[in-house]
């Protein structure tokens, strides 16, 4: 794109239109009470613009889609296995690749082959899955970001970066206890900020000083490098595949959901260098996924990952992609919207507990937030608060760090005018903010409980009629 054209266009051509379906705001009203007050519980049709998540909803390509008339379905040794470990191969250079349905699986059966209760796995900060396998291994997830993570609007280029000192004291004092470190790129539940290379290398130097295997949690890898492609020195003049290599040598392996920057609506893997713990995955991977070379699979969906883990590399897309975002972000601060600052890469995070000081964290005005949203516009979003994270393993409940609603983008979806509707019921939300009001829990299962959970008002209504 020339110099003196200021206009980012979307780097694709639309050939197939799904039809979406407006609502009145009574509609709505009905369709959130039936469902609980739980957005994940709403059904589809029912939803305008849907950015619960951008996992596994973004639009394939034609390339993808001409891959997947090719996909091999071999019950063992199936052509497409072969070629989809190539492409992560070149891209990650680990040994051992292990094809899953998606990233949980990977996280399942990487901690049922390495934890045991009491181990410890330091992490920037974990996801909601991610926590939850550790957990079911009676095993803890310990959280140390940097200390800029904790302050929304506060800048910095990469404030999903893991505290080394913290991490170096956790391996000096209980190093005995842990069997690995990982770090979450982007990190999702802090913001989606992503982490430096310098960070990734100096945490590789600090882990291996210690003899303790570093894993990536890499579902966000691509837009991981663009990050440090643009706001790292030394990396402007690198392409993101070359900066995605530098990132994966210096870890011993990662799970990846590549329902996000493997740009496919179901597929992930788990990748590692280390032989015996590979043994002991693809013993467990046939227990509950299927054999090591289809993982839960279909050929042709091996055939859609080798295809997008590349196209999400593309220089274009992600210039893209990251703009988009940053776009709702000066919107909203515009309008005086509180959100982590700067925005992501796949989302951005409105910051829930400064935006409704009104609502007392056990009234989870996140969770609020977001329905007062839908209720308004039609948006799905997701809550990453004190009901996502509030309760404790010992079944005790606090507070969450952070109170965010996060609106996250699904790849190759949605145009610049759904961008502009989306900013627009920010802003009207934003000014009828002081109407909102808090919920209360009345039916939770005891783990994962902010996707079957059913709420109910805790003063009348999610938001006051005008």
């Amino acid at each position: 794109m020339p110099a003196r054209f200021k206009t980012i266009i979307e780097p694709f051509r639309i050939k197939t239109v799904e039809p979406i379906r407006h609502t009145t705001r009574t509609e709505r009203i009905a369709a959130i009470q039936n469902a609980g007050y739980n957005l994940f519980q709403l059904k589809a049709q029912d939803v305008l613009i849907d950015l619960l998540t951008d996992s596994g909803t973004g639009a394939m390509s034609s390339r993808q889609w001409a891959g997947m008339m090719m996909g091999d379905e071999s019950y063992a040794g199936a052509r497409s296995f072969y070629k989809f470990e190539a492409t992560v191969r070149e891209i990650t250079s680990f040994k051992h690749i292990i094809p899953t349905h998606q990233g949980r699986a990977a996280e399942r059966i990487l901690f049922g082959s390495a934890l045991k209760p009491g181990d410890i796995i330091p992490n920037n900060t974990h996801f909601d899955t991610t926590r939850a396998n550790i957990e079911y291994r009676q095993a803890i997830g310990l959280d140390i970001p940097i200390p800029e993570a904790h302050h929304p609007q506060l800048h910095h280029p990469f404030k999903g970066n893991i505290d080394l000192a913290a991490l170096e004291k956790t391996l000096h004092e209980q190093g005995d206890k842990v069997p690995m470190v990982m770090i979450t790129i982007t990190n999702n539940s802090g913001g989606g900020q992503p982490v430096s290379m310098a960070n990734i290398r100096s945490a590789s130097e600090i882990c291996h000083r210690y003899n303790v295997p570093f894993f990536l949690d890499a579902c966000r890898f691509a837009e991981n490098a663009w990050f440090i492609k643009i706001r790292e020195e030394g990396y402007a003049d690198k392409t993101p595949l070359a900066i995605a290599q530098e990132m994966f040598s210096y870890a011993d392996g990662c799970t990846m959901s590549a329902k996000k920057d493997g740009m496919v609506n179901i597929g992930g893997f788990l990748a590692m260098n280390d032989d015996d713990l590979a043994r002991r995955c693809r013993n467990m991977e046939i227990l509950g996924e299927g054999f090591p070379t289809y993982g839960g699979l279909a050929g042709y969906d091996l055939e859609a990952m080798a295809v997008g883990l590349y196209e999400a590399l593309e220089e274009d897309y992600l210039c893209y992609r990251i703009r988009s975002v940053a776009y709702v972000g000066e919107r909203m601060k515009a309008a005086g919207i509180p959100f982590v600052e700067p925005t992501g890469g796949h989302a951005v995070y409105i910051d829930a507990k400064t935006m409704l000081p009104h609502i007392p964290w056990n009234e989870y005005p996140a969770w609020a937030l977001s329905l007062a949203l839908y209720i308004e516009g039609g948006i799905r979003s997701v809550e990453i608060g004190s009901v996502m994270f509030g309760r404790q393993p010992d079944g005790s409940e606090k507070a969450a760090a952070m109170e965010l609603v996060r609106l996250a983008f699904p790849r190759r979806v949605y145009t610049q005018s759904h961008v502009d509707y989306l900013a627009e019921v920010l802003e009207y939300v934003n000014i009828r903010r002081d109407h909102i009001r808090g919920v209360k829990i009345v039916e939770e299962p005891s783990v994962l409980r902010h996707f079957t959970a059913r709420f109910a008002p805790a003063h009348g209504d999610i938001i006051l009629p005008e």
